[in-house]
């Protein structure tokens, strides 16, 4: 599992552990290979595992009156379950699913915790992520509250834009092909919504959409559509 070590020195998590540290974490992880559409945990199980993604896209999502509400998407070289880590006995506060056929590294409580003892450093990290996506999820709450869902749906396309975003000749290309009702999940709002937004991005040449893929081509004419 050396192998793994160059993905983790890239991974915010572990950057500020040493090489050695990293070698020593990596062998703790186990690699697993799940088709497209497989449900890696589900909301209310206990959680004892870790996932870092070599490959592939994972959606993590809650279930409201049968209406799905995604909460975040994670692709190649992301993390998610790490709240499993922190308490013994946790559930998972949401499901995770692959979008796509993945490769990933899972890494369990008791593993973690072993290692821990020997890098304090790396439970004070695994903490501050933990405080940034709590963060987050207090602006989506108040984009929900406060926004309206037209400013949501420009939100969240500016912001899958800065997590997954590529720089093209076009303009900036989000690398997750989504269809209008996963954005719509996303966004917590009907398809017919996110179809109609769309549009008028397009009409407006402020995005083009190529095969489910969203490319932003004036991002500040973008953020002056949020209101």
């Amino acid at each position: 599992m050396k192998s793994i070590v160059p993905l983790l020195q890239n991974i915010p998590l572990f950057q500020e552990l040493k090489e050695e540290d990293l070698v020593g974490i990596a062998p703790l992880f186990t690699d697993k290979k799940v088709k497209k559409g497989t449900i890696l945990f589900e909301e209310g199980e206990v959680g004892e595992e870790m996932y870092l993604i070599h490959s592939g896209v994972v959606k993590i999502y809650r279930l409201d009156e049968a209406k799905e509400v995604t909460l975040a998407l994670f692709r190649d070289g992301d993390f998610f379950g790490e709240m499993s880590l922190l308490s013994n006995g946790m559930t998972r506060s949401a499901t995770a699913e692959t979008m796509a056929a993945s490769t990933m590294y899972v890494l369990s409580r008791t593993a973690f915790t072993s290692f821990m003892e020997k890098s304090p450093r790396l439970c004070l990290k695994l903490l501050e992520t933990t405080m940034q996506r709590l963060r987050h999820a207090n602006d989506q709450i108040y984009d929900l509250t406060f926004l309206g869902v037209r400013s949501r749906i420009i939100k969240t396309i500016l912001r899958l834009s800065e997590q997954h975003g590529i720089a093209t000749p076009d303009g900036l290309l989000i690398d997750v092909k989504l269809t209008h009702q996963q954005l719509a999940n996303l966004v917590g709002t009907v398809r017919e919504s996110v179809t109609k937004v769309l549009q008028e991005l397009l009409d407006d040449e402020l995005i083009l959409i190529d095969k489910k893929l969203i490319t932003l081509i004036n991002i500040e004419g973008i953020q002056a559509e949020i209101h």
